[in-house]
């Protein structure tokens, strides 16, 4: 099942399962999302909930018991229930239950808000801690971008001037190694060769946003601001790339199994609330 949004620039479609966003075009019937192809990567934009990347040996312990997550978590794979819906927005929610109490022993519910506005589509995340005690837990996003051209022919730009070090994985953990990517005016040209080690991991950054030029030319910008860490990614010839704001990434070889003290998690406090968003803005509609 899924819903459709629209107005007079864009039109977005939203998966029930996982509240996945499977497609965002333009009123001249531009695709800018990934289609899904499965001889590449069979998804479009998966939500990474309550953990974003890998657990060491897919697993955390907590008082005294211990749990196995997989990678990303279960919120894509899981129904979600539209509980609003105007021509312009959609709201879908999933909430703990007896199978996610298994494998992550903590009460919420998790809102995610898609809204269109001109020419953005932004992306809320609401995050309800309905429990007794903190609640540790990551998300993030995982939009794959359609690049129908020769891969070459397409740059990102950083909103701010960086110092890029990504951290490599190992064994899709975080590695204590890292490399750096030269940066000029801001942009990097787009190689299959930047992702030979698989996603470039970017702990933190100080751009809030990052553009994906074609010929120069933008066509889309990813705005993440307040998100602390991101990562890019494709696979080797395929046509797509990753823009993935995150609060939170896959373990180091250094954690501890413990989700409390886990590096980049956040802590939310019994019956509170964490919202965050971010959004994709269509140039030249």
């Amino acid at each position: 099942m899924t819903t459709i949004i629209n107005n007079s620039n864009l039109s977005a479609e939203i998966k029930h399962l996982g509240a996945e966003l499977i497609s965002l075009k333009t009123n001249r019937n531009r695709e800018y999302i990934w289609e899904g192809n499965p001889d590449f990567w069979g998804k479009h934009s998966p939500i990474l909930f309550p953990i974003v990347g890998t657990l060491k040996n897919n697993s955390f312990h907590h008082n005294g018991m211990e749990y196995h997550l997989s990678r990303h978590g279960f919120a894509r794979d899981m129904e979600f229930e539209l509980i609003d819906r105007k021509e312009t927005s959609a709201t879908f929610s999933i909430q703990s239950s007896d199978q996610t109490l298994k494998v992550y022993p903590f009460e919420f519910e998790l809102q995610i808000i898609y809204t269109l506005d001109g020419n953005n589509l932004s992306i809320e995340y609401k995050v309800i801690n309905k429990g007794k005690t903190e609640m540790p837990f990551s998300i993030g996003a995982h939009p794959a971008f359609a690049l129908p051209n020769q891969f070459e022919n397409y740059s990102i730009a950083f909103e701010k001037e960086e110092l890029l070090e990504y951290y490599l994985l190992e064994d899709d953990l975080i590695s204590n190694k890292t490399k750096k990517l030269e940066v000029h005016n801001k942009q990097i040209p787009l190689t299959y060769d930047l992702f030979e080690n698989d996603a470039l991991i970017f702990k933190t950054l100080q751009s809030n946003s990052l553009t994906i030029l074609e010929n120069e030319n933008p066509i889309l910008k990813v705005n993440f601001e307040n998100f602390p860490s991101l990562g890019i990614w494709t696979k080797m010839n395929a046509p797509f790339l990753c823009i993935e704001p995150w609060f939170g990434y896959s373990d180091t070889n250094e954690n501890s199994g413990n989700l409390l003290e886990k590096e980049g998690i956040q802590i939310l406090n019994s019956r509170e609330n964490f919202e965050a968003k971010f959004s994709i803005e269509i140039y030249n509609l």
